[in-house]
């Protein structure tokens, strides 16, 4: 008797969306199935992985983590245009750590300026990670939006305390969004 691998038939699709503006643009989703079950549906787009850029030093990265970078820590367009042409990174998330409130709590104008300066700098897909306090980020990102306006930028996170205001910043402006959202169904539908 031969093998017959069990398939579940899904009536759903996730949304393809195309991240940056130029000839380097990416799309992704589209999935059918669950991701890499191939036999199950189709997979029209390969997973991406971005290449992780700070816009400050990282001062508790391990020395085997900040050794390829220790010449560009201190410059996040460097480390950007090292990642991409160095590393071929497709995709580039800029952490926005130094906008922390615990941390350095850098003012939102100065880290919109330093955005705005990797997003003019690479031609690649730039997602840009807020500070994951709602506050701060509500503030940020939405200066982010608007400093970066019709880059197609990805922008987060956003949570239910802060989505409202980031994610019309990012309808007006031309960008994306990432929701964090905890298991709470009804709660991601709405984010």
């Amino acid at each position: 008797m031969a093998f017959e691998t069990p398939r579940i038939k899904y009536s759903g699709t996730i949304k393809e969306v195309t991240l940056g503006t130029n000839q380097r643009a990416i799309t992704v989703g589209g999935e059918t199935s669950y991701p890499f079950y191939s036999f199950e549906g189709q997979m029209p787009h390969p997973p991406r992985i971005a290449f992780e850029v700070w816009d400050c030093a990282p001062e508790d990265w391990p020395e085997s983590a900040l050794e390829p970078y220790r010449d560009v820590a201190n410059d996040p367009v460097a480390w950007a245009k090292k990642s991409i042409a160095e590393y071929g990174a497709e995709l580039i998330t800029l952490v926005t750590r130094s906008a922390d409130p615990n941390g350095l709590d850098r003012g939102p104008e100065e880290v919109a300026k330093i955005v705005k300066a990797v997003a003019d700098a690479i031609d690649v897909p730039l997602i840009v990670w807020g500070t994951s306090d709602d506050d701060k980020d509500a503030l940020l990102l939405k200066l982010v939006a608007e400093v970066c306006e019709g880059r197609n930028l990805t922008i987060g996170p956003l949570s239910d305390k802060n989505y409202k205001q980031i994610g019309a910043a990012a309808i007006a402006y031309g960008h994306r969004v990432l929701a964090s959202s905890p298991i709470d169904v009804n709660l991601a539908k709405q984010l």
